[in-house]
């Protein structure tokens, strides 16, 4: 019994630790990967002795194949389809060329700067070419930049796996058996590519027909069946083919994602905890097994080489790849920053290390230094910057653009005009046919629906879209409305149009944040916009006398006669939210009620002797009601 309960231990103290990790990230809002690491180390073998990976012995390799498959699947399952589409060229060079750029630099720099042989430089090259999403995900969870950026690297973590996976195999058998025919490592890689996702997309389509066809069966059972289905796919495909397991369950996940289940929002969370989970017990079980004397052995070459990896190779990779992108220089640098290595490389090289040893051949354990070396100082430098030099490069997700409003009432259509007018993106969502008709006349996007229905919202693009508002003539609805997009999709920005007395705002203000002004009468704007009682106009805000504007134009705000709409600030349109404090230099948009023009002659100043004035002008480009003109 005592081999028994000591793999029971093991894995009761892997979990703790991996979790513990976690919780500890999350705290301190840190990339759970870097305590993940540190607490690997210190429980392995090198530390307290606690976790010792070889107890498991050939049953670690399984549980690192089946956990390495789940987290692939789960980053094809999260893809976004629709933004991928738009950076397909910059990712198929990635996979592609940028495979060949990162396999060649990194080999230099390994042979010349970390003095190793050729073979296993390339060796070494070959296991660190790929990112992952065990360390992407959590990484862009944590840091949140603009969906562009977001989307590349959540693809090229993906895809990117299984070729750089299956580039290593191929280079292992040239470094054991000496066979360097390019003709034969080329049709190696495809015929595993192939095999993998012909798998992969027949498997998911069989997946995807039996979530929607298997009534009798309850949404959490059928979650489960799916989990058994991605194993059973991986399994056939590293039977028929080895190494091609792993484009089987990246494919399977982008196939089950193109098919609007009903059940995919919830396969989605349950595969993320999931994941999760994996990620955590695999760092653990692999930073355990981890050697710091053959990791300090390395030298000054180690980290001259990894330095140059990040550096040198990522950034011409990056730059060579995305040379024809829409994507501007910050972001190209940003992403040239980011590249972290994660489980992949690591129980590929612990593997490699076993094959090379059973070989006779010496280096196994160097290589596998050298992978972790370089694990351990992407996710540490790069993990512990990227929210600095997102927020310096400016890539963060608050500059997100486009708006989702819940809402196609006058009020709702006249802010959707004017962010269209801003060449933003914009989608309402209404349960009237009538107020969707009328947006469609107006040339504006709109969908007949229901916001409480995810599909829908997914639909609108909310995953993608910096602002969600909810601005129906229920306060309440409004509220839930808005704290489901914030839980389901988490949007830079969340507003609803709320009654004064939103208790619940008190428990989560950074949350739902109430759009425009403090109980705004809805229904009365509405009716002042439908009868043409309203003028459009701007104010910007000066440097001088900008306390005096500003008080001035929020005692106008409280008095009910105008209505902030939107802010406009170093380029970017905002909702205005109620009750924000204005800054000099903003331009905000608002509506003024009344139909007598002296009180546009008062805004503008006429009449006064103060220097220290709001300058209030009609918008060139907008007409009074309607306003603006429909595109």
């Amino acid at each position: 019994m005592e081999a028994p309960f000591n793999i029971t231990a093991l894995m009761v103290l892997t979990v703790m630790a991996g979790i513990s990790a976690q919780v500890l990230g999350k705290y301190l809002k840190v990339p759970g990967i870097v305590f993940l690491l540190l607490l690997g180390i210190l429980v392995g073998r090198d530390g307290l002795g606690l976790v010792i990976p070889e107890q498991l012995g050939d049953g670690l390799e399984a549980i690192v194949s089946l956990f390495v498959a789940l987290i692939l699947f789960e980053g094809g399952l999260n893809l976004d389809l629709r933004s991928l589409s738009k950076m397909s060229d910059s990712l198929r060079n990635l996979v592609t060329i940028g495979t060949v750029i990162a396999l060649i630099g990194g080999a230099i720099a390994a042979h010349f700067l970390g003095q190793f042989p050729w073979n296993l430089a390339f060796l070494y090259s070959a296991l660190v070419v790929v990112t992952g999403p065990t360390v992407i995900g959590p990484l862009l969870k944590q840091v949140r930049v603009d969906r562009q950026v977001a989307t590349l690297l959540e693809g090229e973590g993906v895809l990117i796996d299984p070729v750089g996976a299956i580039t290593a195999v191929l280079v292992l058998d040239v470094v054991l058996n000496g066979d360097t025919d390019p003709v034969k490592l080329i049709s190696g890689l495809l015929i595993r590519l192939g095999i993998g996702a012909a798998i992969g997309a027949s498997g998911g389509w069989v997946l995807s027909w039996f979530l929607r066809k298997a009534d009798f069966l309850d949404e959490n059972l059928k979650i489960l069946v799916v989990l058994a289905g991605v194993w059973d796919l991986y399994g056939i495909a590293q039977y028929l083919q080895d190494e091609s397991g792993l484009m089987t369950a990246v494919v399977a996940g982008i196939v089950l994602s193109s098919t609007a289940t009903a059940q995919l929002r919830l396969l989605r969370r349950f595969q993320g905890q999931l994941t999760t989970l994996a990620v955590s017990v695999l760092f653990i079980l692999l930073a355990a097994d981890l050697s710091l004397a053959s990791i300090l052995g390395l030298g000054w070459g180690g980290l001259l080489t990894v330095l140059a990896l990040m550096l040198v190779v990522r950034p011409i990779n990056i730059w060579v790849c995305t040379w024809n992108s829409s994507l501007n220089w910050r972001q190209k640098l940003f992403v040239s920053w980011i590249g972290p290595k994660g489980i992949v490389s690591a129980s590929v090289a612990s593997l490699f290390a076993i094959l090379l040893a059973q070989q006779g051949m010496s280096g196994g354990d160097t290589v596998k230094a050298m992978v972790f070396l370089t694990i351990i100082m992407t996710v540490f430098i790069q993990g512990l910057t990227a929210q600095v030099v997102a927020n310096l490069l400016g890539v963060t997700a608050t500059n997100a653009k486009g708006v989702v409003i819940v809402g196609s009432n006058p009020l709702a259509r006249l802010i959707a005009r004017l962010f269209q007018e801003k060449n933003e993106s914009v989608v309402l969502i209404d349960t009237s046919p009538e107020a969707v008709k009328e947006a469609l006349e107006e040339n504006l996007q709109a969908f007949l629906s229901n916001a409480m229905d995810l599909e829908v919202l997914e639909e609108a693009g909310l995953d993608s879209m910096g602002t969600f508002l909810a601005m129906t003539k229920n306060g309440e609805v409004n509220f839930v409305l808005a704290q489901r997009a914030y839980e389901e999709f988490e949007p830079p920005r969340v507003l609803a149009v709320l009654p004064k007395d939103a208790q619940s705002l008190n428990s989560t203000p950074n949350n739902v944040q109430p759009a425009l002004t403090f109980d705004l009468p809805l229904k009365v704007w509405n009716q002042y916009l439908s009868e043409g009682e309203v003028k459009l106009v701007e104010t910007v805000l000066e440097n001088i006398g900008f306390t005096y504007q500003q008080t001035y134009l929020q005692a106008l705000i409280d008095s009910g006669k105008v209505v902030p709409l939107l802010r406009e600030r170093q380029n970017q349109l905002q909702v205005v939210r109620a009750g924000e404090p204005w800054q000099a230099e903003d331009r905000i948009i608002c509506l003024i009620h009344d139909p007598k023009p002296k009180l546009l002659k008062r805004l503008s100043g006429s009449g006064t002797t103060t220097t220290a004035r709001l300058t209030l002008e009609k918008i060139p480009t907008v007409k009074e009601v309607p306003m603006p003109s429909p595109s």
